[in-house]
């Protein structure tokens, strides 16, 4: 990949690279600049298959970074650059990476830290290195369902065709990128865009008139999307989507979260249904599936087709599921369990050699898959994934709560919103709703904070310390529907 970077430059040194905030990167730019910087990183002692730890904001410096590593043989790991110390030191101590970018120093004790913005010496040549290939070409962080972090390192090594490009992309084509680049989705398809020749142009933080004026300014063909960010399109008055010119759009590929049915059919409408394709997997890479727009709307909330041989529907008691039986869902890569990825820090849900996301769903008799819920405890909220474990353990922590429980609750814009419910301690006094929630706050990333929250009436947990959580959350959404209104926690 370090080397696809050169390549693409020798094929057209000025063609754009990057447009970020108003500013275009050549190829032969981003080429240079992170030649130059994968020198720093072997001047800082970083080699082959070492990780290095990524907690950068978009733009050009992330992907100067990413190369630089691919360019020297390491393994990129990126991270939230908003992560509160608790939890970049949780993930740091598994990592063990040879180096970390994007923090302050005095946050990593005992480690080696490049701040954001470091700039290397501008005596280090920019000229091309040796090939090197990284044995692993990317380590991605989710969150745990035990309430601590883990790591997914995938097993492909950092190795792509530059005349075989997937996903629907073409050599050269300019694709949009709006989301973080620590999430795995935008991480991979904005970094195998750029081995493929193709121009990125990329926002900071998503907003849905910048996306539109973007597609319009640089005549976007490519686009990835979340189902929240599909929805605050669709959200826009008509005269507002309708004042922008999208017909060079050729591919919308949307993931990350399951997407209703009316969202999806509206945005067929919109745009028909030949540019609407979806894309359902996980980091772990252990299966996953595809559906065109035409396909879909013949199987309307299916998320494609399976063969039974990699694919399989199992009950609770281990059987196998009939058609329209929901039951959870179970892949065997065509390689082999364990061949894709392994976990740092978690263990795979596994029935022998097939394993699972976690996620519910079920077959119609042609083999069609539909998603039953994301995940049975996961809350899946603007298109991240957040373990209501890892939100808990968080809360629990107050010393005034004696326990919590962590539910999804419906959102129009968002999918699912965090709402907490709070057992406090026996000689608590009246619980401060900012204490909570700054409390919160300096131990979890923003996106995982809860919106809103109660008081339990009782022990929410019985003596094993077991929960109903999907009986809690169906109560929830009763009141909800009864007109009930939560406290905000912000």
């Amino acid at each position: 990949m370090g080397a696809l970077l050169t390549h693409q430059a020798g094929r057209d040194p000025d063609w754009p690279a990057l447009t970020f905030d108003g500013q275009t990167m050549t190829r032969a730019e981003l080429d240079a600049r992170a030649n130059r910087r994968a020198r720093a990183l072997l001047d800082r002692g970083v080699g082959e298959g070492d990780y290095v730890t990524i907690g950068l904001r978009n733009g050009p410096e992330f992907h100067e970074t990413a190369f630089a590593i691919w360019k020297i043989g390491a393994v990129p790991a990126p991270v939230p650059h908003t992560l509160p110390d608790i939890e970049l030191r949780a993930i740091v101590e598994l990592v063990a990476p040879k180096l970390v970018i994007g923090f302050d120093e005095t946050r990593l004790p005992g480690h080696a830290v490049l701040p954001a913005g470091f700039e290397p010496d501008p005596g280090l040549s920019d000229a091309p290195l040796p090939e090197k290939i990284s044995p692993s070409w990317k380590a991605i962080t989710s969150g745990g369902s035990t309430g601590r972090p883990k790591v997914i390192v995938d097993h492909s090594p950092s190795v792509f065709d530059p005349d075989m490009p997937r996903l629907g992309m073409e050599v050269d084509d300019v694709i949009l990128n709006p989301a973080p680049l620590y999430h795995n989705a935008p991480f991979g398809f904005t970094h195998m865009a750029m081995c493929w020749g193709a121009h990125v142009v990329e926002m900071a933080k998503f907003d849905p008139v910048e996306a539109l004026r973007l597609i319009e300014r640089h005549r976007i063909k490519w686009v990835y999307l979340v189902p929240t960010m599909m929805n605050r399109i669709a959200a826009l008055p008509d005269e507002v989507r309708s004042s922008f010119d999208v017909s060079s759009i050729e591919m919308v590929i949307h993931m990350a979260a399951a997407c209703p049915i009316w969202l999806k059919e509206k945005w067929i409408d919109w745009l028909g249904a030949e540019k609407i394709f979806e894309l359902y997997a996980g980091t772990e890479v252990m299966g996953g599936t595809t559906i065109s727009g035409p396909e879909w709307l013949l199987h309307k909330g299916s998320v494609g087709r399976v063969s039974p041989k990699t694919t399989r529907i199992v009950n609770d008691d281990g059987a196998i599921c009939a058609p329209g039986e929901i039951g959870e869902i179970f892949f065997l890569p065509a390689t082999g369990k364990g061949s894709t990825y392994h976990y740092l820090g978690a263990t795979a849900k596994a029935i022998g050699e097939w394993e699972s996301y976690g996620d519910m769903g079920w077959l119609d008799a042609d083999h069609y898959l539909y998603l039953a819920d994301r995940r049975t405890d996961m809350i899946v909220s603007g298109g991240s994934n957040i373990y209501p474990a890892e939100v808990e353990a968080a809360l629990d922590q107050h010393r005034q709560i004696a326990s919590s429980v962590v539910v999804g609750l419906p959102d129009d814009d968002l999918g699912h919103r965090v709402h907490a419910i709070i057992e406090p301690r026996d000689d608590a006094a009246a619980l401060d709703p900012a204490d909570i929630a700054d409390f919160v706050a300096s131990r979890l990333a923003r996106y995982k904070l809860p919106y809103s929250y109660e008081i339990a009436s009782g022990r929410l947990r019985d003596d094993a310390g077991k929960v109903r959580r999907s009986a809690l959350r169906s109560d929830c959404i009763e009141r909800i529907e009864r007109g009930e209104r939560f406290a905000r926690l912000r």
